[in-house]
């Protein structure tokens, strides 16, 4: 049998990516060696993590329900039944996903492949034929040169997803999205957390007002900010661990205790084995396959999408590139604007960002203006207890708007209205009157859009 297209790689983009190609007339196969369809994100990311932050809102929450005038007896906290609720949210969902390659006529072909020739995917023994071959095999953790992840006391994301118990002290070096979402997980469960980052910043690439409302707003909820530093080593003790600091551009070294260390400094794409250098496929020096406008290698009939590939490292972001790719290849015209790709941080409060930064625009010499609008005054959030950050809206000469970034409760909600405009080319005057419900949390998109304008009316 020869495919007309066999994705290599069952996660978001891959998986989506077949069935759309599928849905178009092609005969596809998905090749997959984890066991499981889904791939980082479903297995061992975004989903386990948001389901764990759920767990852990919940426990938290407990604390603070007698200032809405509710008692509780003392709780108690069963990991391992926390950890089988996530697992079994994983499992639904990973065989759901093979629902749908039935439902759509895609074979699963399991197992780990390799592309000994252009038109040719082998896994196992067998090697199949195809017409065109999609790389859609993700990322993993980036590690620390001369730190050893054992995933028992030092820890990739992946560790810190299956603890059997709570740390005492957890130390997490990265102060980006996962650092801080898995950090939260297990502060908000009694853990001690100290988060650990070089830059003097957490969140880079975020609006830097934004940061430092969330960094304001997740020091209140017990992670412990130590910026400006680098880790040099890890050793274990008779207690547990010890690990040594460098203060960034400064001669003095610090010593931290802890029991368990997260490492999580970015995420690398996973390209190795697939036989790339063999082919002649070019790959930059980070590791990302280079491809062209329409997601192909420079190999003809190779193409690539999602983590492996230059660009934001979303999960979201490689199912719009599976589709595009897809649609491209069945003669439809396709497209991903990447300006409107949305970014989110699932911690509390929520981290959203569309578009470009307030530090971008100044950078490029952009003439903008500013809307804002504190969530402390949205009559939603103060009835909630949810008035920490804030929405930020960042406008051009003419209205359009450039950017959008929200640190606040149920953030990742509240930006796809932003996205919708700038997906559209709306200007804040048009999202300012269109009507909000009242009282609601959308009601601070309003307000920052109309402050822009200069015509903040609770502001």
């Amino acid at each position: 049998m020869t495919y007309d297209l066999i994705v290599i790689g069952g996660g978001p983009g891959g998986y989506v990516a077949a069935i759309r190609a599928a849905q178009l007339g092609m005969k596809v196969a998905c090749v997959e060696g984890r066991g499981a369809l889904g791939g980082t994100c479903l297995n061992v990311g975004c989903i386990p993590s948001k389901a764990l932050l759920n767990s852990s809102a919940k426990f938290a929450e407990l604390s603070h329900l007698s200032s809405h005038g509710i008692a509780v007896g003392e709780a108690s906290i069963d990991v391992p039944a926390m950890m089988g609720r996530k697992d079994k949210i994983v499992g639904d969902l990973t065989k759901g996903i093979a629902f749908l390659f039935q439902k759509n006529g895609v074979d699963l072909i399991e197992g780990w492949a390799t592309i000994p020739a252009a038109g040719q995917v082998k896994v196992g023994d067998e090697v199949h034929e195809t017409k065109n071959i999609l790389i859609a095999t993700g990322s993993e953790p980036t590690p620390l040169p001369g730190i050893e992840i054992d995933e028992q006391n030092v820890l990739s994301s992946t560790g810190a997803i299956a603890l059997d118990s709570v740390p005492d002290h957890l130390v997490v070096i990265g102060a980006g999205v996962i650092g801080l979402e898995l950090g939260q997980v297990w502060a908000r469960l009694g853990a001690k957390v100290t988060v650990i980052e070089y830059l003097d910043r957490i969140l880079p690439g975020i609006d830097g007002e934004i940061a430092k409302l969330a960094q304001r707003a997740l020091s209140k909820r017990g992670l412990k900010f130590q910026l400006g530093r680098a880790l040099k080593f890890i050793e274990e003790t008779t207690t547990g661990l010890k690990l040594t600091v460098d203060r960034v551009g400064k001669d003095k070294k610090e010593v931290i205790e802890a029991d368990k260390v997260l490492i999580a400094v970015g995420r690398r794409p996973v390209t190795r084995g697939l036989g790339l250098e063999d082919l002649g496929i070019a790959v930059s020096p980070r590791g990302f396959i280079e491809v062209d406008g329409t997601f192909q290698t420079s190999v003809p009939g190779v193409y690539a999408i999602g983590d492996c590939v230059p660009g934001p490292m979303l999960a979201h972001k490689a199912e719009e590139d599976g589709v595009a790719c897809v649609e491209m290849l069945a003669g439809e015209t396709a497209h991903v604007d990447y300006n409107t790709v949305p970014g989110m941080v699932y911690t509390d409060p929520e981290v959203a960002s569309v578009g470009l930064t307030e530090e971008a625009l100044k950078d490029a010499g952009t003439e903008y203006s500013v809307g804002k609008f504190a969530f402390m005054a949205n009559s939603r959030a103060r009835s909630t207890g949810e008035t920490d950050g804030a929405v930020k809206v960042l406008a051009g000469p003419n209205g359009k708007i450039l950017g959008a970034h929200i640190c606040g409760a149920h953030g990742g909600d509240l930006i796809a209205e932003l996205v919708l405009a700038m997906t559209k080319g709306a200007t804040v005057s048009e999202v300012a009157s269109t009507c909000h419900a009242h009282p609601a949390m959308g009601e601070a998109v309003k307000e920052a859009c109309l402050d822009a304008l200069g015509r903040a009316i609770h502001a």
